[in-house]
């Protein structure tokens, strides 16, 4: 079982960047999946959500309508478009799959700074 993020890196303010959560060795549609970031310093916290079969999406205030989660499931995939990126949104991004169990990734670095 592997959740392995990637596409993260240094930002400028007001800038894009798009996260991918490949995952291997289960049966990614049945589970969950979810984006947490944790800054410096502070908790973890949920970004966002989207259901199994990625009909359903959820997100925290501070992201809504600036992040975008999605899947592709026949890619065992889980993505965050992120828009409009501010300094706060700083953190160390990691997918997660929540289901039967929980699988976790090892984190992507995401640094919003000019």
């Amino acid at each position: 079982v592997q959740l392995v993020e990637s596409g993260g890196g240094l930002v400028q303010p007001g800038g894009s960047l798009r996260l991918s959560c490949a995952a291997s060795g289960f049966t990614f549609s049945s589970y969950a999946g979810r984006w947490y970031r944790q800054a410096p310093g502070k908790e973890r916290e949920l970004v966002a959500a989207i259901n199994g079969a990625g009909g359903t999406t959820n997100y925290a205030g501070s992201v809504k309508g600036r992040f975008t989660i999605s899947r592709d499931n026949a890619k065992n995939t889980v993505y965050l478009q992120m828009n409009s990126l501010k300094p706060e949104d700083t953190a160390v991004y990691y997918c997660a799959a929540v289901g039967t169990h929980d699988y976790w990734g090892q984190g992507t670095q995401v640094t919003v700074s000019s």
